[in-house]
């Protein structure tokens, strides 16, 4: 497989070199570098594109893709509105990936919290993300996507990120609380309660190696598929 990668610079673009060099050609670029080039000036072939720089350039990189004609695994997060419009547009000309966390065991997280919430219709639900502290967006993505996985058991349910002041809770709502301390590399804990019951789902990423894994795999899932926006649940599946 022959993987271009943006953003070769950084952590994640660092762990994927480290543990798949050798078995894959991966083109480095980055726009920061003195010696790669960047995404726009790299001219040569590939078979996917794996984005790990910043949810700023996303214009750039969705264009670069459709214009090569290329599929697009989309690592960032943090994109805004704007930025996930121009996401859905570049997915009907081109295969994008899309997903706020590459993980595997969140995807399976995600499916079972979807399940209790639909069979617990009546629980209140807490999630409550931890993260390093140099981490920019909160909630997390991670938490955005659980949370939004409820939802579509719940569609009456808002999301209510960083609960402050004198009101009441409303029992319906899905409330997100977010810790940034540390090295923390990521725990995300659901807590469904009836108030007879309580149910404690919880995933923690011990090694940022494991993005580097699920962005692999979705770059070998993408290639060779139909212009669409996919994510870890169709992959799961």
């Amino acid at each position: 497989m022959k993987i271009i990668l943006n953003g070769a610079l950084g952590r994640m673009g660092q762990a994927i070199i480290k543990k798949y060099g050798a078995n894959n050609t991966i083109i480095e670029v980055d726009a920061r570098s003195e010696i790669n080039p960047s995404l726009a000036s790299y001219t040569g072939d590939g078979e996917v594109i794996i984005d790990f720089s910043n949810h700023a350039g996303t214009k750039e990189l969705l264009e670069y893709a459709m214009s090569k004609k290329l599929p697009v695994v989309i690592a960032t997060t943090g994109q805004d509105v704007e930025e996930k419009k121009l996401i859905e547009e570049a997915s009907k000309v081109i295969p994008v990936f899309f997903s706020y966390n590459m993980s595997i065991g969140i995807a399976i997280l995600a499916d079972f919290a979807k399940k209790a919430a639909a069979m617990m219709d009546d629980a209140e639900i807490e999630i409550v993300e931890t993260h390093h502290d140099q981490k920019l967006d909160a909630p997390s993505g991670t938490a955005l996507l659980l949370a939004k996985s409820m939802q579509e058991a719940r569609s009456d349910a808002p999301i209510v990120c960083g609960r402050n002041g004198h009101a009441k809770r409303d029992p319906k709502e899905i409330g997100i609380s977010s810790i940034r301390i540390g090295n923390v590399v990521g725990i995300h804990e659901i807590i469904i309660s009836s108030g007879l019951e309580t149910i404690t789902l919880k995933h923690e990423a011990h090694d940022r190696s494991l993005f580097a894994d699920g962005a692999i795999k979705a770059a070998e899932f993408l290639i060779g598929k139909e212009p669409g926006l996919y994510e870890m649940k169709d992959m799961v599946k």
